[in-house]
């Protein structure tokens, strides 16, 4: 295995629904910033999305609405490495061998599993097995960090246990991740139902903040979004779930400043929600000014993501070449 000077990290991000607040906040302006200081990949990882029925046409277009999003906040191909998993063939392949690694019970309990399986009579294997995936996708590329949130963390300890099972009976193949976790903003939770995360599927789409929602649409969910009826502004997850989202939010938005302050400046909801409004307009307009830039010339996009690829595959395949050499196979 490689040495390096720097961390190393890999965080991929999946086409399903539109990319939104929680996961600019929770990651996308993390990795902007963290691409300066370490290795860093990002794929795309549209394998991800075949584990449940699909449309097609969507799949792919999401796929290229997602790859310029990445582009369009922040992240520079000439500085981290950008691509489509599917056009990495060795993170299916090494998938396989994190299956004959891993083992059932690990992946039954995988809570993901476990939520998206319960109460159906057919479920896909690949829902079951694609922790596998996961691990692969990470070990190929020897990644030393993983920003995750709370809610994937069971899915890097899986990859660390398939990782050090399989460097114990075949020989050091692989290295063993750390998990990493964004302070603030990495959990946002939806505007209309505030003990739930804000995420891309939602079936309402009041409660969340897409990232190519326009200065109106942004304006009117948090205007309209849940609160409580004393009007106290105080920051209590607990009691309080909607308001200290508000917080959360303003405080992600501008300077950082912990919500529990911020709150202190407020007696009322409204100046409250008007200066989220403000905040997150003022993050979003540089976004969807430089998507629609990119939207314009997608044979732009689609030229850095092969090369991405290309770049990928440098690493990629020699981790695999290694990895079947281990187990046996020639």
């Amino acid at each position: 295995m490689s040495e390096t000077t720097r961390p190393r990290i890999l965080s991929g991000v999946k086409p399903t629904g539109q990319a939104h607040l929680g996961n600019y906040l929770g990651a996308f302006k993390h990795w902007e910033r963290e691409q300066h200081t370490a290795d860093a990949f990002y794929p795309v990882v549209d394998l991800h999305a075949l584990t449940v029925e699909h449309d097609p046409a969507e799949l792919r277009a999401r796929s290229q609405e997602l790859s310029t999003m990445l582009l369009a906040v922040g992240l520079d191909p000439t500085v981290c490495t950008l691509f489509v998993q599917s056009h990495v063939p060795e993170h299916a392949e090494l998938s396989w061998l994190m299956e004959c690694t891993a083992t059932y019970g690990e992946m039954h309990r995988m809570v993901q599993f476990k939520e998206k399986g319960e109460g159906k009579t057919s479920v896909r294997v690949g829902l079951l097995t694609y922790p596998a995936l996961m691990a692969a996708d990470i070990l190929l590329y020897h990644a030393t960090h993983v920003p995750v949130g709370e809610d994937q963390r069971q899915h890097l300890e899986l990859t660390r246990t398939v990782a050090q099972r399989f460097n114990h009976h075949y020989g050091e193949t692989f290295t063993i991740p750390e998990a990493t976790v964004p302070p603030v903003g990495a959990r946002l939770m939806d505007l209309q139902n505030p003990t739930g995360k804000m995420g891309k599927s939602l079936k309402s789409e009041a409660g969340t903040i897409y990232l190519l929602d326009d200065a109106a649409a942004v304006k009117r969910k948090v205007m309209r979004a849940e609160t409580d009826s004393d009007n106290e502004v105080r920051f209590d997850i607990v009691e309080k779930p909607g308001v200290s989202n508000l917080l959360q939010i303003l405080s992600a938005c501008t300077d950082g400043t912990p919500p529990e302050e911020l709150a202190e400046r407020y007696s009322q909801y409204g100046p409250l929600k008007k200066d989220v409004v403000e905040a997150v307009n003022a993050v979003l307009d540089p976004v969807r000014t430089r998507f629609a830039e990119l939207a314009a010339d997608p044979g732009y996009v689609e030229k850095k993501y092969r090369e991405g690829a290309d770049k990928a595959r440098q690493v990629a395949a020699p981790t695999l070449a290694a990895a079947k050499a281990a187990i046996g196979l020639t």
